[in-house]
């Protein structure tokens, strides 16, 4: 309940700001992409930082650094900036995970590795507040040695170093910087496991969000410079202090719970990260099943290896009387998007009951039952897209995602006497699929297989991008799409419409797939 409630709000916030920005442009479907930028613009401005830090005098070095009117003092702020940046960023990209349901089965390994990456995060931001060492500094370390002294590791509470009676030795800020200097390693060792089961990556966003991200960082950190507080005393409890609201936020309930409180509230909170791809997995009857290769129409292009987004397709020798490759899929790999459905020209491959044939004869179907669709506007779309919310379109077909949709639907369509297809996909970088709205275009345009034939007119196909709430960009497309239409001649319906003819198969029931193998030799081995 409370996902699909947070899923509706999140929907519905997609929608406001791919009006205010477009869908091309809407920086929550970047989420993933802009932690990764704050994490190389900490890297950049940090690695300046640290050739000005002395960890026998870390406050006076962190003075001197804030002390450089042209250099040092925007690149802390920004620095700083960037870091409570990664903060927002990452945990909208989490939120955005877990409500589009996209945290179980091949991808938990993603979930789980972002949970790891999240505490590596807040492990480095910790480390580096306190190698400020100002009364901020000076409460987290003291809150952090009095919990770790609850844990039978130390022969000696470490808070004794804390009480005054001694200089805080030069090698505390050492462990500190280099904590700040190898988690980042760490950082990114999980960010490729992170991506890992991913084809073709994007690790940033495009390039004009990227500079107007970094410059309205870099603008903020010129006009706002990051304040620090007082530097830290230890004969001298602090006084107020200004806690930063993503990385500290929980040092005042801390400091007034008992230490076996907070490891135990930790470790739950940790556990049910943890266990969130177990805790959204749908039962078992509601698991989109994954897809299949049929070794008795595949004819080894490699097209549905190519486009697969999560590399679940590989290409083995055959086993029955025929030369060359063909399709195996791994279930345990595949999400079930359908891609592979759309990329296939055979139609010989893809999920049950979502492969090209399936399509077209439920597009048959569509056909029978709407006899004035010819000579008006059709939608075909994503059911995740604006296209599947709409449900007063009364001429709508609609298919798992727009990189399912097999070319061959639209030349249907067009060809029974459809005045035009608009194709409804969800935005390109909030995909379910990963890639669907791209491979899409490029099926439907600019001829990748499987490519719309040539002699549908291209003229009365479009494609349109509208998340589940964007109405308004929907409504604009349909709107611009018939009055380009209204240019053009009543289309003319075929007598006989036969779409593909070649790869359907003479006799009834088609024989049986032999077995493949596990192992194999795979494409361009």
């Amino acid at each position: 309940m409370l996902k699909r409630l947070l899923g509706r709000v999140l929907s519905r916030i997609d929608g406001w700001v791919d009006r205010l920005y477009g869908s091309k442009w809407n920086p929550l479907y970047q989420s993933g992409a802009l932690a990764v930028l704050c994490l190389a613009v900490m890297l950049v401005t940090g690695i300046y930082l640290i050739l000005f830090y002395r960890i026998g005098a870390p406050y006076e070095s962190i003075v001197r650094i804030d002390g450089q009117p042209w250099g040092g003092r925007w690149i802390r702020s920004l620095h700083r900036y960037a870091a409570d940046l990664a903060v927002v960023a990452v945990f909208v990209h989490a939120l955005r995970m877990f409500c589009q349901g996209r945290s179980w089965g091949p991808r938990a390994l993603a979930w789980i590795s972002g949970v790891f990456l999240v505490f590596l995060l807040y492990v480095c931001g910790l480390t580096g507040y306190v190698m400020v060492w100002d009364t901020h500094g000076q409460l987290l370390a003291a809150e952090g040695a009095r919990l770790l002294d609850a844990l039978p590791i130390f022969s000696e509470p470490i808070s004794r170093a804390f009480a005054g009676a001694d200089a805080l030795p030069s090698a505390f800020f050492f462990m500190n910087l280099f904590l700040h200097i190898a988690v980042p390693v760490g950082i990114v060792i999980f960010l490729w496991l992170h991506v890992s089961r991913v084809a073709r990556p994007v690790l940033l966003p495009p390039r004009p969000l990227l500079w107007v991200t970094t410059g309205l960082l870099t603008a903020a950190a010129i006009a706002v410079p990051a304040a620090f507080g007082p530097p830290a005393d230890l004969l001298r409890l602090p006084g107020e202090v200004t806690l930063d609201i993503f990385y500290t936020f929980w040092l005042p309930w801390v400091h007034s719970a008992a230490p076996g409180v907070v490891w135990l509230a930790g470790v739950a909170a940790g556990t049910a990260l943890l266990a969130v791809p177990l805790l959204t997995r749908p039962r078992t009857d509601r698991r989109p099943a994954p897809s299949h290769a049929s070794t008795r129409l595949c004819t080894g292009c490699e097209q549905c290896y190519t486009d697969c987004p999560y590399d679940a397709i590989r290409m083995v020798d055959r086993t029955d009387d025929r030369e060359g490759t063909v399709a195996l899929v791994n279930p345990s790999a595949c999400v079930s998007c359908g891609i592979c459905a759309g990329s296939c020209a055979p139609m010989g491959v893809g999920p049950p009951g979502r492969t090209g044939r399936d399509q077209l004869g439920s597009v048959k179907a569509f056909v029978r039952e709407h006899p004035g669709a010819g000579g008006d506007i059709v939608l075909v779309g994503c059911s995740r897209s604006a296209a599947g919310a709409d449900g007063h379109y009364a001429r709508r077909f609609l298919v798992s995602c727009a990189g399912n949709l097999h070319s061959s639907v639209v030349e249907y369509l067009v060809r029974s006497g459809a005045r035009g297809v608009l194709v409804v996909a969800c935005p390109s970088r909030d995909c379910w699929g990963r890639e669907g709205p791209n491979w899409l275009v490029e099926r439907l345009f600019h001829e990748r297989e499987a490519e719309l034939k040539a002699r549908v007119d291209r003229r009365r196909v479009r494609v349109a991008h509208a998340s589940a709430f964007d109405l308004w960009s929907l409504e604009a497309a349909l709107g611009d799409f018939a009055h380009d239409l209204a240019r053009l001649d009543q289309p003319a319906a075929d007598d006989d419409v036969e779409v593909l003819a070649e790869c359907e198969l003479a006799g009834t029931a088609p024989p049986q797939d032999p077995p493949l193998p596990r192992a194999g030799r795979t494409a361009g081995s």
